[in-house]
């Protein structure tokens, strides 16, 4: 193998021993993480820039990537926060009016390792069978014989126990204005929020001051706030002990309260449920919920590897009275809501703000703002 060949040559090496082979893509080096699939066919520039995936090496089912480019509009947070990225067939050049750069371009200024080339049909029903698993990408100097590289891969951290909120949480609070008339202020606790959470709100005329995940509770009282909202984020909810804590002085104010995603989880946890992790997760844009008071099902956006324990439609004693399950994946019986019937307070563990996505959940931010009508009045 020539000098040129070999510095292009990258592989992907799971925890199990499993080695595909492929090219460089983006950054040279290596890089450890979970390997986990996501089925969403577009919004790779949302998916990247993701909170929610730190420390998560994603593979990209659909079979092209890159072909829009990289804009300055889209991006979920102020960087990339994938541990590394897997695809089959790059776009050898991208074709966009909003296109500021390539998506190699992009992983390479950020320092993204990732890996081309790789049979992802194979690889994502490798995950299906066998469970997100911890992996690795090394291409260049980092490549070594397959027993050194499986080695490094097992010496890195697991998900599970993971407490990675902090590590992707704003430093310092700060505020989103609303558009136009000023009806609410929220205050949201940053356990790993994306751009369009906000910006959803700011179009409903709600102010958002955005706290770091370390706030305290007169932190939260500071702001004044006609709600709270509880962020998306990485990790295992499991760690989440201080949100936790926090989420139930709220629940004790009977402030309006509304969890998305991770912050379902610290919601469903200060109701007294437990956690568990799934087998590969849910990631994708195209993931069915049904709602057990309607029957109506919801075509949704999703990302997360942990979900909450329950029944769809059980009903559960709290400390703060009754509340319920609301919501459920017809795929498998995952957990996708929980409601308190005698506090104002909701979750749902897939992603309204729906960037990229179907817009099918965007009513939930109005069903909030209805919780803090009614409190008011």
């Amino acid at each position: 193998m020539s000098g040129n060949e070999q510095s292009n040559t990258a592989a992907l090496v799971l925890e199990d021993g499993r080695v595909f082979r492929g090219e460089s893509f983006g950054a040279t080096g290596r890089t450890l993480g979970e390997v986990v699939f996501c089925t969403g066919m577009t919004g790779y520039q949302e998916t990247l820039t993701d909170p929610s995936y730190h420390r998560q090496i994603v593979v990209a089912t659909a079979p092209q990537i890159g072909n829009t480019g990289w804009n300055d509009e889209d991006d979920e947070s102020d960087r990339i926060w994938v541990a590394g990225y897997v695809v089959r067939d790059p776009a050898r050049m991208p074709s966009n009016w909003r296109s500021r750069r390539s998506l190699p371009e992009a992983l390479v200024s950020q320092g993204v390792v990732g890996i081309a080339g790789v049979d992802t049909r194979t690889l994502t029903r490798h995950i299906r069978e066998r469970g997100a698993m911890r992996a690795g990408v090394f291409s260049g100097p980092a490549l070594a014989d397959e027993a050194s590289m499986v080695d490094q891969v097992r010496s890195g951290p697991q998900m599970l126990g993971a407490d990675l909120a902090g590590e992707v949480s704003t430093g310092a609070t700060y505020r989103v204005p609303a558009v136009g008339e000023r009806r609410f202020r929220v205050a949201a606790l940053d356990l790993g929020i994306k751009s369009n959470t906000p910006r959803m709100l700011a179009q409903r005329g709600v102010e958002t001051h955005v706290l770091p995940v370390s706030a305290s509770l007169d932190d939260l009282l500071g702001v004044e706030p006609d709600g709270v909202f509880l962020s998306n984020g990485p990790g295992d909810p499991a760690t989440t002990d201080h949100a936790v804590t926090l989420t139930r002085s709220v629940l004790e104010r009977r402030i309006p309260l509304f969890g998305i995603c991770f912050g379902n989880q610290v919601l469903g946890r200060a109701l007294g449920r437990g956690t568990y992790k799934l087998r590969y997760g849910h990631r994708g844009i195209n993931i069915p919920v049904i709602d057990t008071a309607t029957g109506r099902v919801a075509i949704t956006a999703q990302n997360h590897g942990f979900a909450l324990e329950g029944e769809p439609g059980e009903r559960f004693g709290t400390p703060f009275g009754v509340a319920t399950v609301s919501h459920y994946c017809p795929n498998d019986g995952c957990v996708e809501g929980v409601r308190a019937l005698e506090v104002p307070a909701f979750g749902v563990q897939y992603h309204p703000e729906a960037a990229a996505g179907p817009h099918d959940a965007a009513a939930l931010f109005d069903e909030f703002l209805g919780l803090m009508e009614n409190h008011d009045a």
